[in-house]
Parts: C-alpha cells; sequence; structure tokens
C-alpha cells in the first residue's frame, strides 16, 4: 500500500533544494511594521513584485517570526528594500546583530515612518509601504501580499545575497561571438565593433 502524499513530502531530503536555492542571487529587504504593536521588522529576501496596476508586492515570511503577528494585527508593512551600505541593517534583522548591537535593534539604521506608520529606512534604495491585500499559507512560510500605497526611492547600489555573502553588483558587457560578429544587444545604442570578442 502507498504511503499517503504527505508523508512522502514530510521525509524528503531538502538538503539539495536548499543548497541550490543558496546559489541564486537575491536583494536584500527589511519587513517592518508598527501600529497597535510596537515596531518590528524582519530581514527577507524573498520579495518581488506582482503586479503594477493596482500596485502590489508580495513577501515571504517564516512562520516562526514575531513580524508574523505583528502584520496580522496592523494590517500594513513598509518594505525597504536595501542599498550596499545596508550589510549591517540586514544582519541586524536576520538575528545576527553586530558587536555592540542587539538582534531587531532600530539603532542600526536612520528610520522614519511611512505613511502607515510602519517604520521606513530613510536611505533605502526603494521603500514600498502597503496595506495587506491577501495572506496565503505556504509551508513553513507566510506569503504577504501587499497593496502599495507610498513609494519611496533614492539612488545606490542595491545589495545581493549569494552564496551566504552579500555582494554588489557590476555591470556586465554583452557577449561577443566572432563568428556571428553582427550579433548584439539591440537595445544598445551603438553596434559593436566587427569582429570583438
Amino acid at each position: 500500500m502507498a504511503k499517503p502524499e504527505t508523508a512522502v513530502a514530510e521525509s524528503r531530503d531538502v538538503a539539495p533544494y536548499i543548497a541550490a536555492m543558496a546559489r541564486v542571487a537575491t536583494g536584500v529587504t527589511v519587513v517592518a511594521t508598527a501600529g497597535v504593536t510596537e515596531r518590528t521588522a524582519q530581514t527577507v529576501s524573498a520579495m518581488c513584485s506582482v503586479s503594477a496596476d493596482p500596485s502590489i508586492l508580495l513577501v515571504c515570511i517564516n512562520k516562526r517570526s514575531p513580524i508574523t503577528r505583528a502584520i496580522e494585527t496592523n494590517g500594513v508593512f513598509c518594505v525597504s528594500a536595501l542599498a550596499r551600505q545596508h550589510d549591517h541593517v540586514a544582519d541586524t534583522f536576520a538575528g545576527r546583530p553586530w558587536p555592540g548591537k542587539e538582534r531587531w535593534d532600530f539603532t542600526c539604521g536612520d528610520w522614519e515612518q511611512a505613511p502607515s506608520g510602519s517604520p521606513r529606512l530613510t536611505d533605502a534604495l526603494a521603500a514600498f509601504d502597503c496595506e495587506v491585500h491577501e495572506v496565503t499559507n505556504a509551508g513553513t512560510h507566510l506569503v504577504y501580499f501587499g497593496l502599495v500605497t507610498d513609494v519611496l526611492q533614492t539612488t545606490g547600489a542595491p545589495l545581493v545575497y549569494t552564496n551566504r555573502s552579500y555582494y554588489k553588483p557590476q555591470p556586465v558587457e554583452p557577449s561577443r561571438f566572432p563568428e556571428y560578429p553582427d550579433a548584439y544587444p539591440p537595445y544598445l545604442d551603438d553596434k559593436p565593433t566587427k569582429g570583438n570578442s
């Protein structure tokens, strides 16, 4: 007799999945909320745009994180996309504070109150103030869909996380193929010199 599908899923070795996902480069964000509860925040790498009109994004947060209960109570959250200089902010809200700081310590950065009342990093690369639009249960995580009500943007280089380390992106020169000298990205203003490699 075959085992129930749920039992098979629970016994599956997830280590290869976790190791492979660690190789995927992602941006780094801090999701924060305040209101009825005290302000709280969590570092999150799983964030993406869902819809432009209406403007909706999603963030995935582990159910064990204290921020899940706070977001449920407040009904709002703000996503601050971190810039290169915010690696210490990312570590603080991931529960890995640097010496002299506490876990989830807001003194690690310069914060202001977004229109929703949620904390927003003043020099975030971008920040999205949200109302909770929908919440979906997904395994170990909750997926929060946020209806974006206010946007902030600054300049700088984004903080990237991959292979369990932080990086800064660098421009990539288009690939060159000597056997196809006329092949080049159509979005470039200037055609590459023929025969370059």
